[in-house]
């Protein structure tokens, strides 16, 4: 215990996973901030008073932050930050559309938890998330391994679970894998998954494998369309919360992350979804795995795809 986590921003995502933060007991404080007045504190004090029902011992602070700075005082000597402000998806938005409105909130966040957390690992959830993480770690001025973004486990979690339902199989007899980016140049790596240990080409057809890569690629358009406002926040927030849990233990876990790249699978200079070991240092490794040719193509592919954004994202 005596690890301290901020979660920037109380909308569901973020009071999602500060919920989850706290039930899992090796917090000793998680501080959830929000620009609304009151939210976060009243947010707080509900999960504080579940604290006896759950059996946790993790105290929930809230506090109100202002454009200024106001209120982050309170996140001082964090061991971990997760951010998730920004705006969601409506229906019929890319996260593309997002770029420029989250980029100045992104920005402001990463200023402030640079001058009152400097030695936090920071994870970064908001959306375009791929871009959001390499402004992220360009406002802080933190090292490249300090900073990373949620956007793998979540894919993986999606696929996985498509493929499970599909199936009629547990979903722990599952293993999928997604690479690349959180979005449109996703890839998915059909060659790493397996059921019960089987390749999953040998218990799929081809074209269904393909239908389920492309839901998983849409994943959450497919919730925020069925919402109609507001976007996913259940398994999202399950995926940033164990990726903080990993960090907080220092378990050297290895988890799909956005994580800055420098030579790995001869790519260089660029945050993207690879395989990571996670510990408290943030990513202590990029773990390659073997990759068919095509795979190998579609993930530079993406690189350069992500890497052309998130150089216009330094100006913004």
């Amino acid at each position: 215990m005596g690890k301290k986590v901020t979660v920037v921003g109380a909308g569901f995502y973020g009071s999602t996973t500060a919920q989850r933060l706290a039930e899992y007991d090796v917090f000793e404080t998680v501080v959830l901030t929000d620009i609304i007045e009151g939210k976060p504190a009243g947010l707080a004090l509900d999960l504080n008073q579940s604290r006896p029902i759950e059996g946790f011992e993790t105290k929930v602070v809230g506090v109100t932050t202002g454009a200024g700075g106001e209120g982050y005082e309170a996140i001082e000597g964090s061991d971990l930050v997760v951010i998730t402000a920004g705006l969601p998806r409506k229906p019929g938005m890319s996260r593309m559309d997002l770029l420029e409105v989250n980029a100045k909130i992104v920005r402001g966040v990463a200023e402030n938890v640079a001058k009152y957390a400097p030695n936090a690992v920071v994870i970064v959830v908001s959306n375009p998330l791929d871009e959001m993480t390499a402004l992220a770690q360009a406002a802080t001025g933190f090292p490249r391994h300090r900073v990373l973004g949620q956007a793998g486990v979540l894919d993986t979690a999606r696929f996985t679970h498509f493929v499970a339902d599909e199936l009629g199989v547990p979903v722990r007899s599952v293993k999928t894998l997604t690479l690349g980016s959180h979005g449109d140049t996703m890839v998915p790596v059909p060659s790493q998954c397996t059921v019960d240990g089987k390749p999953l080409s040998d218990v799929m057809p081809a074209a269904k494998i393909e239908e389920i890569v492309t839901r998983t690629r849409n994943g959450g358009a497919e919730v925020v369309a069925l919402l109609k406002t507001g976007s996913a926040y259940y398994a999202p927030s399950a995926a940033a919360a164990r990726m903080a849990r990993a960090i907080a233990e220092d378990s050297g876990e290895v988890w799909p992350v956005c994580a800055w790249v420098d030579g790995e699978y001869g790519i260089s200079g660029v945050y993207l979804g690879v395989l990571a070991e996670l510990g408290a240092t943030g990513v202590r490794r990029v773990v390659e795995t073997p990759l068919t040719d095509s795979e190998l193509a579609a993930l530079k592919e993406a690189a350069e795809a992500v890497r052309s954004k998130q150089s216009d994202v330094a100006g913004l």
